[in-house]
């Protein structure tokens, strides 16, 4: 297509050239994940196809340099695992990190994405993390059983991937662009058709084509609702001399609006690449136990929108939101952290959190965001603890409706900080609401430690709490 079709069609969808590019490479990732099912010629030819198909699309998007900065991560993490494997998994973090900070800095990909722009940036964090957990996994390789969780027993790898496998995985189909992050372990058995990718006995194989109907769907619905919104709730409004007159509520509804509107455009994405992913395979993650077994696709679910939007508490937002990402941060970050023998604390959730933060990007606004998410989760505790103790079902029932108001204004006022960026853009729209979301759950830890209500007995552990 030449650049004034380009130019043209960009301006009719209000969007810049560079977006335009990104969304129909984005898009293109759906055909050409189906075509990987068919791919003649075995394991190696899927491992090939899957890495050229990535690093074309990438070309395509961002560039002939998006490749090169994706090759840096991605070497630096082999060179790891062949040279030193006893180390290869702190080594790689570490550099895979630094890099990817640098790349940050650099580009400066905030202002970029919060100005409508696009860079390469967003598909190079993507490939950190699977960069990362595969050399991790190979290092656990070379541990002990009683020495490892459930998690590392499952995903470590025992022998070194070849190269044209570890590419195959990092850049599959343009898996890279939004996620999800997925496992080494599960991207081999997937393209070499073994584990829950064998055909059974039977024949039975999953059909993914309803399942990528109903994300298709899902994903017009999201973009849709989208267009309608952000023109009502732009996030210049904050800086504005119309938003200076408006009163206290109205001014935290429009935090709420805000936070609202902007997640409409990531519930798309993850289901564009939903869809992709379930479509060539590899987010089928078994079958349900029922008469008549049905298909689950959860390694390729990123976000449930209604868990996210009607949270009862926020220690169940990681677990509904970029779940791909929180599953990663749980397993290679958090568990990492706590001592054997010990249970974690504010500390190894404050570090998640502040990983999570620097993933993003060095921006205050993310900085804010991340550690203010960590005071929240543990806010939610508290008032979560006071609701089990309780022994009157009313009283247990405000309990509950509290944590679901506490979730919905924390979050949205949170999330303007993530959105704007800038530390005195942050710093003012808190400002106008009197920094009601960071002094509500640092007044509700606070008071955990004062008020200690007796645990009552519970014959089961509830894990989203």
């Amino acid at each position: 297509m030449e650049l004034p079709e380009m130019e043209s069609m960009a301006s009719a969808i209000g969007v810049s050239v560079a977006v335009l590019r990104f969304l129909l490479c984005f898009v293109a990732t759906i055909p050409v994940s189906f075509f990987h099912r068919f791919v003649p010629g075995g394991p190696t030819a899927r491992h090939l196809y899957a890495a050229a198909t990535g690093a074309l699309l990438s070309y395509l998007s961002f560039g002939f340099s998006s490749n090169l900065h994706f090759v840096v991560p991605m070497l630096l993490g082999y060179a790891s695992m062949v040279l030193c494997r006893k180390y290869c998994g702190v080594i790689t973090f570490f550099m895979a990190f630094g890099y990817l900070i640098g790349c940050h800095v650099y580009y400066m990909s905030g202002d970029a994405w919060k100005e409508g722009g696009i860079d390469a940036t967003g598909a190079l964090m993507v490939i950190t993390l699977k960069v990362i957990s595969c050399v991790i996994n190979y290092n656990d390789g070379m541990l002990k059983d009683e020495d490892l969780r459930e998690a590392q027993r499952k995903n470590r790898l025992l022998k070194l991937p070849s190269l044209l496998e570890y590419f195959g995985y990092c850049l599959c189909c343009g898996s890279h662009f939004a996620g999800p992050v997925y496992e080494m372990k599960d991207y081999l058995e997937w393209t070499e058709r073994k584990g829950i990718w064998q055909r059974s006995a039977k024949g039975l194989s999953p059909s993914p084509y309803l399942a990528t109907f109903r994300a298709l769907l899902q994903a017009a619905f999201c973009m849709g609702l989208y267009l309608y919104l952000v023109p009502h709730f732009p996030l210049s409004r904050f800086t504005e001399p119309l938003y200076q007159e408006y009163g206290f509520g109205k001014r935290l509804f429009y935090h709420y609006m805000s936070g609202f509107t902007a997640r409409w455009k990531y519930y798309f994405v993850w289901s564009i690449s939903e869809a992709s992913i379930i479509i060539s395979g590899l987010g089928f993650s078994g079958w349900t136990d029922s008469k008549q077994p049905k298909p689950r696709w959860d390694r390729a679910k990123n976000v449930d929108i209604l868990g996210v939007e009607l949270a009862k508490s926020s220690v169940q937002l990681p677990l509904v939101w970029n779940i791909q990402v929180s599953t990663w941060l749980r397993h290679y970050v958090y568990e990492r952290l706590i001592q054997k023998g010990k249970k974690a604390g504010f500390f190894q959730l404050l570090a998640t959190q502040t990983v999570s933060a620097v993933w993003h990007g060095l921006y205050p606004g993310y900085i804010i965001f991340f550690v203010q998410s960590a005071t929240m989760i543990s806010g939610s505790r508290v008032l979560y603890r006071w609701q089990q103790a309780t022994q009157t079902v009313p009283l247990k029932k405000l309990f509950e409706l509290m944590n679901f108001a506490y979730t919905l204004l924390v979050l949205n006022y949170s999330s303007v900080g993530f959105m704007v960026l800038s530390l005195h853009e942050t710093i003012a729209a808190f400002g106008s609401v009197y920094y009601i979301g960071t002094i509500l759950p640092i007044v509700l830890i606070l008071s955990g430690k004062i008020i200690k209500p007796a645990r009552p007995a519970r014959s089961k552990p509830h894990k989203d709490q």
